[in-house]
């Protein structure tokens, strides 16, 4: 079995685009009043080691921490080298689609190492956003004081990109004339409508980004914590092609964890969260995009 991607809620899981992808498994983390014994979350996944060998857990970066301390209590008690528990600040809609695209990849050739370090990779070409109605709470992207001071405004709506380049505008009338950096590449659009009433995503966004594709999602709950409002629409825009994707990974350099033995992509192993060595790192510029050529494997 190849494998398996684990997520931290049922509603981040979106639906497989063919019946080989492999479905996603939900670690249940105790969250708010919810109780959950240790004994059930250590059963659980011993059983999906059992079963796949290796197990990859993305983790929203607006998690509990109640629900983070459990996850590694876990995998502390379990002493297991086989857990990956990735945190990344990504958009919920946005991890989703990254969940989806490592699901997809797992049926490829990867390695265990290789799949949970191709996470930071991919992260770096998912486009996440959302249209909020204030931004007055807002904490993941910069707001300028004038920005506060606008979401005082009735009526006022900001288009926010988090990833992978903040960037935040306020949308006019309509929201005619406001536009977000689009991406260099393909891409398909999806978008989950909370408590909130507009048209720029589907109009305006999709046609300034020339998406091949539109489609419609349930609203994780963890958005509303992301974004700290419910009323927003949140999307994001990823590489559809699988091909694409697994040439983008396989033309990274691959390295040996000196640590863990894993192999691996980038600049730190997904499993141990162990470094290369500076001799290793020292020709790399910072983050996982390390040559010019990988950017051309996913021009259109």
């Amino acid at each position: 079995m190849p494998t398996v991607i684990g997520v931290t809620a049922p509603d981040l899981i979106l639906p497989p685009p063919d019946q080989h992808t492999p479905p996603a498994a939900v670690l249940q983390t105790p969250q708010g009043r919810t109780t959950r014994p240790l004994e059930a979350s250590l059963s659980d996944m011993h059983a999906l080691l059992e079963q796949h060998g290796y197990v990859i857990v993305l983790c929203p970066a607006s998690l509990p921490a109640s629900a983070l301390h459990r996850l590694h209590t876990v995998r502390s008690v379990l002493e297991s080298d086989r857990i990956a528990l990735l945190d990344l600040d990504l958009p919920p809609l946005g991890l989703s689609l990254l969940a989806l695209q490592l699901r997809q990849l797992s049926l490829c050739d990867f390695s265990p190492g290789v799949l949970a370090s191709a996470a930071r990779l991919l992260s770096h070409y998912i486009y996440a956003g959302a249209v909020l109605s204030s931004v007055t709470k807002l904490d993941r992207v910069p707001v300028s004081l004038k920005q506060h001071a606008k979401s005082w405004v009735p009526g006022s709506q900001f288009a926010v990109l988090a990833n992978p380049k903040p960037q935040l505008i306020r949308l006019g009338s309509g929201g005619q004339g406001a536009r977000l950096e689009p991406p260099p590449f393909a891409t398909q659009l999806l978008f989950a409508k909370g408590q909130l009433q507009t048209e720029w995503v589907t109009s305006t966004l999709a046609r300034s980004w020339h998406v091949q594709a539109i489609a419609e999602a349930p609203l994780p709950a963890e958005s509303a914590r992301w974004w700290a409002t419910g009323k927003l629409i949140e999307f994001a825009a990823a590489i559809p092609d699988i091909s694409v994707l697994y040439q983008l990974v396989s033309s990274v350099k691959r390295e040996e964890c000196h640590w863990c033995g894993l192999e691996l992509i980038g600049d730190r192993c997904g499993f141990c969260s162990s470094p290369l060595p500076e001799t290793e790192n020292q020709s790399r510029p910072q983050g996982v995009l390390t040559t010019g050529h990988q950017r051309k494997a996913i021009s259109p």
